[in-house]
């Protein structure tokens, strides 16, 4: 996407977030779930696009590819990644784990061969994974409402608009692929991770009589965990009740 198409789509979204949000806890709007006719028909087709596409794609490749291999490919989109968790976490201000970032990148790039093993964990370079949808609630920003993106999935306003952030900052628009070799490589990305979470299907099938309900609470709670790394502030009553109608839309 040319980038300043993009920036104005991302200042669209910042305001649209500020406008929807009362400045209430992570998650929580003036309204439970005020988008919810759009993230309905949203998660509808993306739960539709996986089970036809990207779930049988990530059974094939589990069943063909050995688990060396795959861990080794994990590990190279993972190096990469850091490079934005690098960036993140230096503007948030915690330089010890932009620190660790760099130790990571440094040794899993050299000694781990592009990243294909990950040498740092074990010389004691833990990985904190930060985007900078976390950097925008680290700094005070308001989430705004919960917003289902398609093919991308549960996200917020301010999440949505923090996409454009790691845009600038990863390093695969900076690898000049060609277009098919880009496409590929998203592909791989995409096949991988939803490897990863095979799973989870049967729990998100079974744990709720509304999939939506149950993934967006669950979604929007880890997401106040990250962004507050794991320490979220004390809500008042006021806050709580907030919350609980969010719990109760489409019950």
């Amino acid at each position: 996407m040319p980038r300043l198409p993009l920036i104005a789509l991302l200042l669209g979204l910042l305001l649209l977030g500020g406008c929807a949000s009362t400045g209430g806890p992570e998650g929580a709007t003036s309204e439970a779930d005020p988008l919810e006719p759009w993230n309905r028909a949203v998660y509808r087709f993306n739960r539709t696009a996986d089970e036809w596409v990207l779930a049988p794609a990530a059974r094939g490749y589990v069943a063909v590819t050995p688990d060396p291999v795959d861990t080794g490919v994990t590990n190279v989109f993972q190096n990469l990644e850091d490079v934005g968790n690098l960036v993140n976490n230096a503007l948030q201000g915690k330089m010890d784990r932009a620190v660790s970032d760099l130790g990571r990148i440094g040794f899993n790039t050299t000694l781990g061969l592009l990243g294909i093993f990950d040498v740092a964990t074990p010389l004691g370079f833990e990985r904190h994974s930060e985007d900078f949808g976390q950097t925008l609630g680290w700094w005070g920003m308001p989430s705004g409402p919960y917003f289902v993106l398609p093919l991308l999935g549960p996200s917020t306003i301010r999440d949505t608009a923090g996409r454009g952030g790691d845009y600038f900052v990863s390093p695969y628009d900076y690898l000049e692929l060609t277009t098919p070799q880009a496409w590929g490589l998203y592909t791989a990305r995409a096949v991988d991770f939803r490897a990863s979470l095979l799973g989870t299907d049967r729990l998100l099938d079974e744990a709720s009589f509304d999939p939506y309900a149950f993934q967006r609470d669950a979604w929007l709670q880890r997401r106040i965990n990250q962004v507050h790394d794991g320490n979220p502030p004390v809500m008042n009553e006021e806050e709580m009740q907030m919350l609980e109608g969010m719990e109760g839309v489409g019950e």
